[in-house]
């Protein structure tokens, strides 16, 4: 290398390093500002509090300035100004909203601000930092006692020993506060909150008691969920729940950490889910929570009981049935003196008759909202959770819908003095009771929405072969589920096709009449009737009977020709739905409704 080279280098590296440390003596020298204020803490997550950052200054000298907001990095994240002439003395006010210069938030870190100063050539980093957090605490329920148990349950109020239970929970942050939501029904709803006893621990380990009242009265029987809030020092607000659960929108399938649930009880039973044999012994297990009770057996649409007892005690209470009773549906009901329950109990007199009915006791205990896991929401079908078989009926007792559908239904039949089998879509997957083969038709009783993929193989392969099949409810055969001994497990959402290929539509709202539209020769699914379904609240329209099937008889809505009422044949057999909610609440005020039903019983017994 030449001597000039060597020079030439030497100044490069001189100007390079003299240019580097003038550039850190400018950015590390006394900033030429005044009134410096930085809020320290952002928090945009549109809960109102700390939404943005206020950033104010004044300049001891006029200039123009620019100013950034930059990450850890020295990267610019959002521009605030630029190019702005600031008189010497003259407040800036800035505002950072969280966001970068496309809009999108931030991430949760540390920030600065950064000033320059065009006309001194000078770049300030304030001395303050920017701390951007939208990440809430996250408390927990840790247990709920006071008995310890690995087993996921919630507790059970009351106790028959008078303690309240004991919630313990972790709530780091500041202001901890624990709440009690009802989860059944349509919607969750705060009921209370609690006091917290004594002081939460620095670490945020805490507890509060509930002995199931508010206001010093008992709450209603149900599903109650736990939920503890604290707030972190930038404003954030963390629930042992997400908010949006206690808002009804729960995921599909979703079960909560943390353990929760409390179930209020006063009276409750459970009942079998297969059908008993006439003369032989059944069993109902009720909790009146140590009181004494009377009750009843009677049939449905019968007003005299057929069993009865008095000032009998909790537990499995045992009953043998009469040989001489007839399939139907029966009712049992218990009384405390200020509480009443009524579950049902299915009987099978075996007589071989040639229809059979089949009650939907898996989509019963589907909609059965009780709490299995203790996570303070209740295990149902619709929500996509896992769901045991033997449990307590929630409420009054009665299944979802049975008020509407199976009991006004058999309630008929027995009235007319119809004849028939009886059995159960679990009794069917277990191969227990009344099988499907020596029958000549089949009765869905009900909204049967859920079943296993054995029972639907068994009514597809019932009808192919010739036999009838009847539909009284909406939503129905359309939903599987895997069923072992004690419980139901990956069930599907509802689809728009049933096991049959039926394309369904979802169930319409709006006062409709109905008309015939066609009615085959042969079937004469509507003869005897008037030709009009009047004043028909709620529908659920065919939009295709399916690529397998072929419509026969058809009622549609007046006013669209949507069919509702449908007949299909199927392989050598056929398939009729009704497809009017609640059909069975229409046989005593609507003759045309009643002439179907009779129409559809002589179908069913002759195949």
């Amino acid at each position: 290398m030449s001597t000039l080279a060597r020079a030439l280098f030497a100044a490069l590296v001189i100007a390079t390093f003299g240019a580097f440390f003038l550039a850190q003596r400018l950015k590390s020298s006394e900033p030429r500002i005044s009134a410096l204020g930085v809020e320290g803490l952002l928090s945009p997550n549109q809960d109102g509090r700390r939404e943005s950052v206020r950033i104010t200054f004044r300049l001891r000298r006029a200039d123009r300035i620019d100013v950034q907001i930059v990450d850890r990095d020295g990267d610019a994240v959002r521009e605030l100004a630029s190019g702005r002439e600031v008189d010497e003395g003259e407040p800036v006010l800035l505002r950072w909203d969280g966001r970068d210069d496309r809009r999108r938030r931030a991430r949760d870190g540390t920030y600065r601000v950064r000033l320059v100063l065009r006309r001194e050539g000078r770049s300030i980093i304030l001395p303050r930092n920017i701390v951007l957090d939208t990440t809430p605490p996250r408390p927990r329920v840790v247990s709920i006692g006071p008995d310890a148990t690995k087993v996921p349950r919630p507790e059970l109020l009351p106790r028959p020993d008078g303690r309240p239970a004991e919630i313990r929970f972790f709530a780091p942050g500041r202001r901890p506060s624990v709440e009690i939501w009802k989860t059944d029904g349509r919607r969750p709803r705060l009921v209370t909150g609690l006091k917290i006893e004594g002081e939460v621990s620095p670490l945020g380990d805490g507890v509060a008691y509930w002995d199931g009242t508010k206001d010093g009265r008992r709450v209603s029987p149900g599903t109650y969920m736990a939920v503890v809030r604290s707030r972190d020092q930038a404003g954030n607000i963390g629930r042992s729940v997400p908010r949006r659960v206690l808002e009804g929108r729960a995921r599909r399938g979703e079960v909560l950490r943390g353990r929760g649930g409390i179930t209020v009880r006063y009276l409750a039973a459970q009942s079998p889910l297969v059908p008993v044999r006439a003369g032989e012994e059944f069993t109902v297990a009720v909790d009146a929570r140590q009181q004494t009770y009377n009750w009843e057996l009677r049939r449905v649409g019968a007003r005299d009981p057929v069993l009865r007892s008095r000032r009998s005690k909790g537990g499995a209470l045992t009953r043998r049935t009469r040989p001489r009773w007839e399939s139907g549906l029966f009712l049992f009901e218990a009384r405390t003196r200020d509480r009443r329950v009524t579950v049902p109990v299915p009987v099978d007199d075996r007589r071989d008759n040639r229809v059979l009915v089949v009650l939907p006791a898996t989509t019963w205990q589907g909609r059965n909202e009780i709490d299995d896991d203790g996570d303070g929401l209740p295990n149902t079908l619709d929500r996509g959770v896992p769901v045991r078989l033997e449990r307590v009926w929630a409420g009054d007792g009665l299944p979802v819908g049975v008020a509407e559908n199976e009991a006004p239904l058999l309630a008929r039949l027995t009235a007319q003095g119809l004849r028939y089998d009886l059995t159960t879509d679990v009794a069917l997957a277990n191969g227990q009771g009344p099988k499907l083969e020596g029958h000549r038709g089949v009765l869905i009783a009900g909204d049967a929405t859920w079943l296993t993929e054995e029972v639907r193989r068994q009514l597809r392969a019932f009808v192919a072969r010739g036999g009838t099949l009847a539909s009284l409810g909406t939503r129905s055969l359309r939903s599987e589920v895997r069923q072992t001994q004690r419980r139901l497990l990956d069930p599907t959402p509802v689809g728009r096709t049933d096991l049959f290929g039926a394309r369904l539509d979802p169930v319409a709202r709006r006062p409709v009449n109905l008309t015939i539209l066609d009615d085959d020769e042969r079937l004469q699914l509507f003869a005897g009737g008037e030709g009009l379904f009047a004043d028909v609240e709620a529908w659920e329209a065919t939009r295709s009977v399916g690529p397998e099937a072929r419509a026969l008889s058809t009622a549609v809505t007046e006013d669209t020709n949507r069919p509702v009422i449908v007949a299909a044949r199927y392989g050598e057999g056929l398939v009729i739905r009704t497809g009017i909610p609640g059909f069975a609440t229409r046989l005593g005020s609507d003759p045309a409704s009643a002439e179907l039903l009779g129409r559809i019983w002589t179908l069913l017994r002759t195949g």
